[in-house]
């Protein structure tokens, strides 16, 4: 008798919908690697923060070390990166890195590129003519040149305009260790866009000083890409890494 009217409130609960009911499975990224690919001006170690919150997640991670040479060097340096992961790979570039994870998306192991207030050129296009449409970004003037064909930001330029939202005191660290680039490597065309191949994520810094934000949008939108706007300076991967982690792993499910 016990055994029926307990069977009979089980039953009852179920249909009024009190039961308790299994946990949802958590959500699991289908892609498991990810390849990141820094600006000029910058190395592998901006990406430092964003890492951290990536290998929590859970995810494999690898930084390119881009010479800064050319884009033909720098996406060399990206495809050797490629060829090492095991499986399918989320492409990420901040600044000029969108320049080469334009160029080398394309790649079958690709399955989504995540752009940081990056440039992301059509095929061949002359991008200084398009960015010369929208404001001046103040970075620019600060850019100091050498003899032997490279330049790099001055120190103000970097801590006022290139990382505007750091601590002064961490923006000159960045700024001591910064990616000097070939006076051409601005001028380099793409032969691919793979944006227009593979699903696409954007990044917008609104108080970005060395990109403009209004540049940022219109590629963004150009591409189609699910597009977030961050308060940040133009280095949003260390002022804002839970954001950028949080776009790269919603690019990974």
């Amino acid at each position: 008798m016990k055994r029926s009217i307990f069977a009979a409130a089980a039953a009852a609960m179920l249909a009024s919908g009190f039961a308790s009911a299994a946990p949802a499975a958590p959500t699991v990224p289908s892609v498991r690697n990810v390849v990141l690919v820094h600006g000029a001006y910058a190395d592998g170690s901006g990406w430092n923060e964003v890492i951290a919150r990536l290998q929590k997640a859970g995810m494999h991670v690898t930084s390119v070390q881009n010479p800064l040479t050319s884009l033909a060097d720098d996406a060399d340096a990206t495809r050797r990166v490629l060829a090492l992961q095991d499986g399918p790979t989320i492409l990420v570039g901040h600044s000029w890195a969108g320049t080469v994870i334009s160029e080398t998306g394309n790649d079958p192991k690709v399955k989504a590129l995540v752009y940081l207030a990056a440039r992301a050129p059509d095929v061949g296009e002359d991008y200084a003519a398009l960015a010369a449409q929208f404001p001046a970004a103040p970075a620019a003037a600060g850019l100091v040149k050498s003899p032997d064909g490279f330049a790099q930001l001055s120190e103000q330029a970097f801590v006022r305009d290139f990382a505007g939202d750091l601590d002064p005191a961490q923006a000159r660290v960045l700024y001591a260790g910064q990616g000097r680039i070939s006076q051409t490597l601005f001028a380099s065309r793409t032969t691919q866009a793979a944006w227009k191949n593979k699903p696409s994520y954007y990044a917008i810094s609104l108080q970005d000083r060395t990109t403009s934000p209004e540049l940022e949008r219109f590629v963004a939108n150009r591409m189609g890409a699910k597009t977030i706007e961050l308060n940040s300076s133009h280095v949003s991967m260390i002022s804002h890494p839970d954001e950028i982690a949080n776009l790269i792993l919603e690019a990974a499910k």
